[in-house]
Protein backbone atom coordinates (compact mmCIF):
# COMPACT_ATOMS: atom_id res chain seq x y z
CA UNK A 1 0.00 0.00 0.00
CA UNK A 2 2.63 2.25 0.90
CA UNK A 3 4.51 1.30 -2.73
CA UNK A 4 1.75 2.34 -4.09
CA UNK A 5 1.08 5.55 -2.44
CA UNK A 6 4.99 6.36 -3.20
CA UNK A 7 5.04 5.29 -6.72
CA UNK A 8 1.47 8.05 -7.24
CA UNK A 9 3.42 10.88 -5.73
CA UNK A 10 6.52 10.37 -7.92
CA UNK A 11 4.50 10.13 -10.81
CA UNK A 12 2.63 13.99 -9.37
CA UNK A 13 5.88 15.35 -9.29
CA UNK A 14 6.76 14.20 -12.56
CA UNK A 15 3.67 15.46 -13.94
CA UNK A 16 4.11 18.73 -12.32
CA UNK A 17 7.76 19.24 -13.32
CA UNK A 18 6.11 18.56 -16.88
CA UNK A 19 3.78 20.82 -16.56
CA UNK A 20 6.18 23.48 -15.34
CA UNK A 21 8.44 22.83 -18.06
CA UNK A 22 5.52 23.12 -20.54
CA UNK A 23 4.33 26.30 -19.14
CA UNK A 24 7.88 27.65 -19.13
CA UNK A 25 8.17 26.97 -22.49
CA UNK A 26 5.94 28.53 -23.57
CA UNK A 27 6.38 31.77 -21.37
CA UNK A 28 9.67 31.70 -23.52
CA UNK A 29 8.08 31.24 -27.33
CA UNK A 30 5.90 34.19 -26.24
CA UNK A 31 8.73 36.26 -25.31
CA UNK A 32 10.54 35.66 -28.05
CA UNK A 33 7.16 36.65 -30.44
CA UNK A 34 7.22 39.91 -28.83
CA UNK A 35 10.63 40.84 -28.15
CA UNK A 36 11.64 39.93 -32.07
CA UNK A 37 10.14 42.76 -33.71
CA UNK A 38 10.85 45.34 -31.01
CA UNK A 39 14.71 44.10 -31.27
CA UNK A 40 14.32 44.54 -35.00
CA UNK A 41 12.51 47.87 -34.87
CA UNK A 42 15.51 49.25 -32.80
CA UNK A 43 18.20 46.98 -34.68
CA UNK A 44 16.74 49.28 -37.96
CA UNK A 45 17.19 51.99 -36.40
CA UNK A 46 20.60 52.55 -35.94
CA UNK A 47 21.39 50.95 -40.01
CA UNK A 48 22.47 52.48 -42.84
CA UNK A 49 20.11 52.74 -45.95
CA UNK A 50 21.49 50.20 -47.74
CA UNK A 51 21.38 47.23 -44.67
CA UNK A 52 18.11 47.58 -44.32
CA UNK A 53 16.81 45.08 -47.12
CA UNK A 54 19.83 43.36 -47.01
CA UNK A 55 20.30 39.52 -47.91
CA UNK A 56 20.67 37.68 -46.27
CA UNK A 57 19.23 39.61 -43.32
CA UNK A 58 21.21 41.29 -41.08
CA UNK A 59 20.20 41.02 -37.85
CA UNK A 60 23.31 43.63 -35.95
CA UNK A 61 24.25 46.77 -38.08
CA UNK A 62 27.82 46.93 -38.77
CA UNK A 63 28.09 50.04 -36.87
CA UNK A 64 25.86 52.83 -35.09
CA UNK A 65 24.39 54.54 -37.78
CA UNK A 66 23.23 57.78 -35.60
CA UNK A 67 22.23 59.78 -38.70
CA UNK A 68 18.52 57.84 -39.18
CA UNK A 69 17.82 59.96 -35.73
CA UNK A 70 19.51 63.55 -37.30
CA UNK A 71 17.37 62.85 -40.60
CA UNK A 72 14.16 61.98 -37.87
CA UNK A 73 14.30 65.42 -36.33
CA UNK A 74 14.98 67.52 -39.67
CA UNK A 75 13.07 65.58 -42.14
CA UNK A 76 9.71 66.76 -40.76
CA UNK A 77 8.55 69.42 -37.31
CA UNK A 78 9.63 66.19 -34.82
CA UNK A 79 9.50 68.48 -31.93
CA UNK A 80 6.78 70.33 -32.74
CA UNK A 81 4.45 67.05 -32.74
CA UNK A 82 5.82 65.52 -29.60
CA UNK A 83 4.99 68.52 -27.85
CA UNK A 84 1.32 68.60 -29.59
CA UNK A 85 1.52 64.87 -28.18
CA UNK A 86 1.90 65.83 -24.81
CA UNK A 87 -0.20 68.53 -24.39
CA UNK A 88 -3.37 66.33 -25.73
CA UNK A 89 -1.43 63.36 -23.25
CA UNK A 90 -1.60 65.30 -20.12
CA UNK A 91 -5.13 67.00 -20.54
CA UNK A 92 -6.55 63.07 -21.41
CA UNK A 93 -4.28 61.57 -18.06
CA UNK A 94 -5.46 64.28 -15.70
CA UNK A 95 -9.08 64.66 -17.01
CA UNK A 96 -9.77 60.96 -17.46
CA UNK A 97 -8.38 60.05 -13.84
CA UNK A 98 -9.74 62.93 -12.24
CA UNK A 99 -13.50 62.87 -13.81
CA UNK A 100 -14.27 59.10 -13.91
CA UNK A 101 -12.61 58.80 -10.34
CA UNK A 102 -15.46 61.01 -9.11
CA UNK A 103 -17.92 59.63 -10.85
CA UNK A 104 -17.13 56.19 -9.79
CA UNK A 105 -17.28 57.22 -6.61
CA UNK A 106 -20.61 58.07 -6.85
CA UNK A 107 -21.82 55.02 -8.18
CA UNK A 108 -19.91 52.73 -6.03
CA UNK A 109 -20.02 55.10 -2.34
CA UNK A 110 -22.97 56.43 -2.58
CA UNK A 111 -26.34 54.98 -2.52
CA UNK A 112 -29.03 56.69 -4.33
CA UNK A 113 -31.97 55.85 -6.58
CA UNK A 114 -31.53 54.53 -9.57
CA UNK A 115 -27.92 53.81 -9.26
CA UNK A 116 -27.50 50.84 -10.78
CA UNK A 117 -29.86 51.34 -13.98
CA UNK A 118 -27.33 54.91 -14.40
CA UNK A 119 -24.16 52.65 -14.45
CA UNK A 120 -25.83 49.68 -16.97
CA UNK A 121 -26.78 52.71 -19.15
CA UNK A 122 -23.10 54.03 -19.01
CA UNK A 123 -21.23 50.60 -19.51
CA UNK A 124 -23.50 50.33 -22.28
CA UNK A 125 -21.93 52.79 -24.27
CA UNK A 126 -18.79 50.94 -24.23
CA UNK A 127 -20.64 48.99 -27.17
CA UNK A 128 -20.54 51.76 -29.18
CA UNK A 129 -17.14 51.81 -31.31
CA UNK A 130 -16.05 55.35 -31.99
CA UNK A 131 -16.23 54.87 -35.93
CA UNK A 132 -20.28 55.03 -34.63
CA UNK A 133 -20.40 58.48 -32.95
CA UNK A 134 -17.56 59.71 -35.17
CA UNK A 135 -20.26 62.18 -37.58
CA UNK A 136 -21.91 63.14 -34.49
CA UNK A 137 -19.39 64.39 -32.94
CA UNK A 138 -17.56 66.14 -35.65
CA UNK A 139 -21.07 67.96 -36.46
CA UNK A 140 -20.90 68.81 -32.78
CA UNK A 141 -17.60 70.65 -32.26
CA UNK A 142 -17.89 71.99 -35.65
CA UNK A 143 -21.23 73.70 -34.52
CA UNK A 144 -19.21 74.93 -31.41
CA UNK A 145 -16.20 75.97 -33.45
CA UNK A 146 -13.86 73.30 -31.99
CA UNK A 147 -12.44 71.62 -35.49
CA UNK A 148 -8.82 72.24 -35.76
CA UNK A 149 -8.37 73.00 -31.97
CA UNK A 150 -6.92 70.64 -28.97
CA UNK A 151 -10.85 71.08 -27.75
CA UNK A 152 -12.20 68.26 -28.54
CA UNK A 153 -9.24 66.01 -27.64
CA UNK A 154 -8.39 67.47 -24.83
CA UNK A 155 -11.88 69.07 -22.68
CA UNK A 156 -14.04 66.01 -23.32
CA UNK A 157 -11.97 63.80 -21.31
CA UNK A 158 -13.12 65.63 -18.34
CA UNK A 159 -16.71 63.70 -18.38
CA UNK A 160 -15.59 60.79 -17.78
CA UNK A 161 -15.23 57.58 -19.87
CA UNK A 162 -17.07 54.56 -19.39
CA UNK A 163 -14.64 51.81 -19.02
CA UNK A 164 -12.23 53.85 -16.53
CA UNK A 165 -15.37 54.48 -14.78
CA UNK A 166 -16.01 51.15 -14.64
CA UNK A 167 -12.67 49.72 -13.74
CA UNK A 168 -12.28 52.62 -10.80
CA UNK A 169 -15.47 51.28 -9.54
CA UNK A 170 -15.09 47.64 -9.12
CA UNK A 171 -12.16 48.79 -7.21
CA UNK A 172 -14.06 51.28 -5.24
CA UNK A 173 -16.47 48.79 -3.95
CA UNK A 174 -13.98 46.54 -2.88
CA UNK A 175 -12.88 48.98 -0.05
CA UNK A 176 -14.43 48.69 3.44
CA UNK A 177 -17.59 50.87 3.37
CA UNK A 178 -16.34 51.01 7.44
CA UNK A 179 -13.84 53.62 6.43
CA UNK A 180 -16.62 55.96 4.87
CA UNK A 181 -19.02 55.33 7.55
CA UNK A 182 -16.15 55.79 10.36
CA UNK A 183 -15.34 59.13 8.98
CA UNK A 184 -19.04 60.36 8.58
CA UNK A 185 -19.30 59.78 12.23
CA UNK A 186 -16.45 62.16 12.51
CA UNK A 187 -18.36 64.98 10.97
CA UNK A 188 -16.77 64.23 6.81
CA UNK A 189 -18.59 64.97 4.13
CA UNK A 190 -18.99 62.61 0.77
CA UNK A 191 -16.04 65.44 -0.99
CA UNK A 192 -13.41 64.95 1.96
CA UNK A 193 -14.07 61.33 2.43
CA UNK A 194 -13.57 61.16 -1.48
CA UNK A 195 -10.27 63.44 -1.40
CA UNK A 196 -8.72 62.47 1.83
CA UNK A 197 -9.97 58.82 2.33
CA UNK A 198 -10.78 57.38 -1.06
CA UNK A 199 -8.27 58.96 -3.08
CA UNK A 200 -5.04 57.49 -1.28
CA UNK A 201 -6.50 54.12 -1.01
CA UNK A 202 -6.98 54.13 -5.10
CA UNK A 203 -3.63 54.34 -5.76
CA UNK A 204 -3.17 51.28 -8.10
CA UNK A 205 -6.45 51.49 -9.99
CA UNK A 206 -5.18 55.41 -10.07
CA UNK A 207 -2.33 54.40 -12.02
CA UNK A 208 -4.18 51.45 -14.15
CA UNK A 209 -6.26 54.12 -15.74
CA UNK A 210 -3.35 56.42 -16.35
CA UNK A 211 -1.54 53.59 -18.34
CA UNK A 212 -4.53 53.34 -20.30
CA UNK A 213 -5.31 56.84 -20.53
CA UNK A 214 -1.35 57.36 -21.86
CA UNK A 215 -1.39 54.45 -24.43
CA UNK A 216 -4.85 55.67 -25.57
CA UNK A 217 -4.08 59.04 -26.73
CA UNK A 218 -0.08 58.29 -27.03
CA UNK A 219 -1.11 56.04 -29.63
CA UNK A 220 -4.78 57.67 -31.46
CA UNK A 221 -4.13 58.31 -34.86
CA UNK A 222 -8.14 58.71 -36.41
CA UNK A 223 -8.61 61.22 -33.46
CA UNK A 224 -6.28 64.37 -34.30
CA UNK A 225 -6.66 63.01 -37.62
CA UNK A 226 -10.39 64.39 -37.88
CA UNK A 227 -10.46 67.14 -35.46
CA UNK A 228 -7.19 69.13 -35.89
CA UNK A 229 -7.23 70.31 -39.34
CA UNK A 230 -4.39 72.10 -38.51
CA UNK A 231 -0.76 71.30 -39.67
CA UNK A 232 0.81 72.50 -36.91
CA UNK A 233 -1.34 71.25 -34.25
CA UNK A 234 -0.81 67.45 -35.35
CA UNK A 235 0.24 64.53 -33.19
CA UNK A 236 3.19 62.32 -34.21
CA UNK A 237 0.91 59.44 -34.63
CA UNK A 238 -0.45 61.61 -37.85
CA UNK A 239 3.25 62.58 -38.62
CA UNK A 240 4.56 58.80 -38.79
CA UNK A 241 1.27 57.93 -41.36
CA UNK A 242 2.22 60.57 -43.29
CA UNK A 243 5.90 59.41 -44.03
CA UNK A 244 4.28 55.95 -44.12
CA UNK A 245 1.66 56.39 -46.88
CA UNK A 246 4.21 57.96 -49.48
CA UNK A 247 4.99 56.09 -52.49
CA UNK A 248 8.42 55.69 -51.54
CA UNK A 249 8.70 55.75 -47.53
CA UNK A 250 11.66 56.81 -45.76
CA UNK A 251 12.21 53.43 -43.68
CA UNK A 252 15.58 55.20 -42.35
CA UNK A 253 13.35 57.85 -40.39
CA UNK A 254 10.48 55.66 -39.76
CA UNK A 255 12.49 53.10 -37.28
CA UNK A 256 13.84 55.58 -35.54
CA UNK A 257 10.67 57.35 -35.15
CA UNK A 258 8.88 53.62 -34.45
CA UNK A 259 11.57 53.59 -31.34
CA UNK A 260 11.02 57.15 -30.19
CA UNK A 261 7.00 56.15 -30.16
CA UNK A 262 7.99 53.10 -28.78
CA UNK A 263 9.81 53.72 -25.98
CA UNK A 264 7.78 56.04 -23.74
CA UNK A 265 4.94 53.35 -23.20
CA UNK A 266 7.93 50.51 -22.19
CA UNK A 267 9.57 52.99 -19.78
CA UNK A 268 5.39 53.86 -18.31
CA UNK A 269 4.85 50.59 -17.89
CA UNK A 270 7.78 49.07 -16.31
CA UNK A 271 7.98 51.95 -14.03
CA UNK A 272 4.23 51.39 -12.80
CA UNK A 273 3.78 47.89 -13.86
CA UNK A 274 2.93 46.90 -10.01
CA UNK A 275 0.34 49.09 -9.60
CA UNK A 276 -0.65 48.07 -12.88
CA UNK A 277 -1.29 44.60 -12.27
CA UNK A 278 -2.47 45.49 -8.79
CA UNK A 279 -5.20 47.34 -9.67
CA UNK A 280 -5.97 45.16 -11.98
CA UNK A 281 -6.33 41.94 -10.29
CA UNK A 282 -8.46 44.29 -7.37
CA UNK A 283 -10.67 45.40 -9.71
CA UNK A 284 -12.77 41.95 -9.89
CA UNK A 285 -12.39 41.24 -6.80
CA UNK A 286 -15.78 42.25 -5.93
CA UNK A 287 -18.74 43.34 -8.48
Amino acid sequence: MNGQVSVTNKRNIVMEKVGFAAMLLVLILLTFVFVVPLFWLLSCSFKEPAELFASPVKWIPSHLYWENYVKMFNYFPFMRYLRNTLIIVFFNIVGSTASSAFIAYGFSRMNWKGREKVFTIVIITMILPFQVVMVPLFMIFQQMGWIGTFLPLTLTCFFGNAFYIFLMRQFLMALPMELSEAAKIDGAGEFRIFAQITIPLSTPVLATVSIFAFMKTWNDFIGPLIFLSNEKLYTLAIGAQMIRSRLQPNWEILMPLGVVMVLPVLIIFFLLQKYFIQGVAMSGIKG
